[in-house]
This record gives C-alpha cells, structure tokens and sequence, in this order.
C-alpha cells in the first residue's frame, strides 16, 4: 500500500493490515527456506510495507501526543 492511503485509514486499521502484512512475511520466509518461493522480491516488498506502517502508526501517534497536549 502506499503512504497516502494508509494515512487515510485508522490506526487500529492499520494495525489489522500490519499484522496481516507481519504473517505473509512469514509465510514467505517458510517458503524460501523450503524453495518454494519462485519471487524473491516479494519478501522485499512486504518488508518495505511493514516499515511504512509502523512509520505512520508512529506519525500518528505522536500528533495525538501533541494535540493532547496543546
């Protein structure tokens, strides 16, 4: 998924997609370990969107942080 889209999602939304995204990753692993995982990269690819969910769950995070503060 890209930025802009789960950004416009809740957090606890984006915390179902992450673990989601968490047992693929783990899925594919088994896989690869087995030689059955023909597309390498797609380990790449759930990595890079399990980085990006947890940078804006943090992004979020924070600006509740602020506004509660403010």
């Amino acid at each position: 998924m890209k930025a802009n889209e789960l950004r416009k999602l809740s957090i606890g939304e984006i915390e179902t997609k992450l673990m989601d995204a968490r047992e693929e990753l783990m899925k594919f692993r088994f896989q690869q370990v087995t030689g059955q995982l023909t597309d390498t990269s797609q380990v790449r690819f759930v990595r890079r969107d399990i980085a990006r969910m947890g940078t804006i769950i943090r992004e979020l995070e924070s600006e509740a942080e602020v506004e509660g503060v403010a």
